[in-house]
């Protein structure tokens, strides 16, 4: 009974610190955060690659390109990319900084150089297109 319970903890430690262990880590998932200028003038400065995506709760695209994103978000290639989101009806300050004219615009950086920017786009393959250009 003892050596089963150690073999039950060891396996739920397994789980959850598998670097403990000398396992490597799972990959993680792209992080998505709310655009702050700190945070995307670090991750920029990092190298990250970096995403900015422009939505607003009513917009149908909007509602379309989020579970594209989560979806590739979730890939081992894209662990390291940032997105950040900027909300079209109250960040007006952010959406002329950036060129921003419409919601649903997603902007595509590696580093600090703007690589693509979309308007409108819901095709998935075009969107996983717009961030392998961030990597």
């Amino acid at each position: 009974m003892k050596n089963r319970r150690h073999v039950l903890a060891l396996a739920g430690l397994a789980l959850t610190c598998p670097i403990l262990l000398g396992m490597p880590a799972p990959a993680r998932a792209a992080e998505t955060l709310p655009f702050s200028d700190a945070a995307f003038e670090a991750a920029q400065k990092a190298g990250k690659p970096v995403l900015v995506a422009v939505s607003a709760p009513w917009c149908p695209i909007c509602r379309t390109q989020k579970p594209i994103l989560a979806k590739l978000a979730a890939e081992p290639r894209f662990k390291d990319l940032q997105i950040f989101d900027i909300d079209f009806d109250s960040q007006k300050d952010l959406l002329r900084r950036l060129n921003v004219r419409m919601q649903s615009t997603l902007i595509a950086y590696k580093g600090t150089t703007e690589v693509g920017r979309s308007v409108g786009e819901t095709q998935p393959e075009w969107i996983e297109g717009l961030v392998e250009k961030t990597l």
